[in-house]
């Protein structure tokens, strides 16, 4: 197929700034720095163990604010986020969910006026054994008073505030999914070009759907709304639903975003009783809030479980949440299981996924 029929990334931001005629053309010149960050990281993904690339750094001994032992990767694409974003004069500060705290940008660099918050590899822990992973990014606008250094809460802002934010996914092909306020767009990376090419000019999540996926092997912790839920899924055409239902995991929040945007479903990881001193197991700057976005601007609702995600006010810079996102008739749905008194689900029988199995079993 010819290239010049594909629409690039660069001219589709030409097109979107045309809306702004006042735009100075900064936030494009933004994107397309985190869009070079996503093509080094992909070839990083790409090289795998012949770039010497997979395995934990620094010999396991590497642990991040969130407690999770550092991958090679994790290192490599946060290191290529910071370092592809910080000199052109577009932010004021980054954050990182590899990072402590907000990163500043150094004095010999002009200051701009956003803030980029990442997720450098989400799903690291796949990627020894070959499955798909992805860098998420939010981009928000810089408070005028802002100070210097840039503190913490100048990220602390609702998600109904980013101007943008996007994934990239490594898989069979590499792709960047984006929204900067009006629909969400898809773009394949070129190999040859070493180009973003439009592929996906308007993503929309369908209303209903028939899959879902969670973390089954979390049920026992789940709170009476969810096992409602996945009960009733689970019990297809003959349960109170009338349908079946397909569940799937990747344990991978991108793959998971990407597989909704692209034909529906419904995610969850909601807040459980694993950890009651957790709110959740996601991040909501990095995680929650930049898919969340591109779920309702696709047409889909991201939710806490309860309340819509981008209404939440973060607390803090590592903020964890439960998560809800997908089709959107499937998110009211359980969010109203979280209003309603919880109904009484033994005429429903046992459901074989969640019970004891036994060969012996009478």
């Amino acid at each position: 197929m010819p290239f010049t029929k594909r629409t690039t990334l660069t001219q589709y931001l030409i097109e979107q700034r045309r809306r702004f005629p006042s735009a100075s053309g900064d936030f494009n010149a933004l994107i397309l720095d985190v869009a070079m960050a996503c093509k080094a990281i992909a070839k990083g993904v790409a090289y795998g163990e012949l770039g010497g690339v997979l395995g934990n750094h620094a010999g396991g001994e590497s642990i991040n604010v969130q407690g999770e032992t550092q991958k090679k990767l994790d290192v490599l694409s946060h290191n290529l986020f910071v370092r592809l974003n910080q000199w052109a004069g577009h932010l004021a500060g980054m954050a990182s969910e590899e990072m402590d705290h907000p990163y500043q940008i150094p004095a010999q660099f002009p200051r701009g006026k956003y803030l980029l918050v990442f997720d450098p590899l989400d799903g690291s822990s796949n990627i020894d054994v070959n499955v798909s992973v992805g860098s998420i990014f939010s981009i928000l606008r810089a408070p005028d008073t802002a100070d210097t250094p840039i503190p913490e809460s100048a990220f602390l802002q609702p998600g109904s505030k980013q101007v943008a934010a996007g994934y990239a996914i490594y898989g069979p092909t590499t792709m960047l999914v984006l929204t900067v306020g009006n629909g969400v767009a898809g773009f394949t990376l070129d190999p040859v070009l070493g180009e973003f090419m439009l592929t996906h000019p308007k993503l929309e999540v369908p209303a209903d759907t028939q899959e879902f996926a969670i973390n089954a092997s979390n049920s026992r912790f789940w709170e009476a709304p969810v096992a409602r839920y996945v009960k009733e899924c689970l019990a297809g055409k003959t349960g109170p639903r009338g349908k079946d239902f397909n569940m799937r995991w990747i344990a991978s929040m991108v793959a998971e975003a990407h597989r909704i945007l692209m034909r529906g479903g419904v995610f969850m990881y909601p807040r459980d009783t694993k950890d009651p001193s957790k709110a959740g197991r996601l991040r909501l700057l990095y995680e929650a809030n930049p898919i969340g976005m591109l779920m309702e601007q696709a047409g889909g609702r991201a939710s806490t479980g309860e309340v819509p995600m981008l209404d939440v006010q973060p607390t803090g810079l590592h903020q964890r949440i439960g998560l809800v996102f997908g089709s959107k008739n499937e998110v009211d749905r359980i969010e109203r299981y979280h209003r309603e008194p919880a109904p009484d689900l033994s005429d429903m029988g046992d459901t074989p996924l969640f019970t004891a199995r036994s060969l012996f079993r009478d």
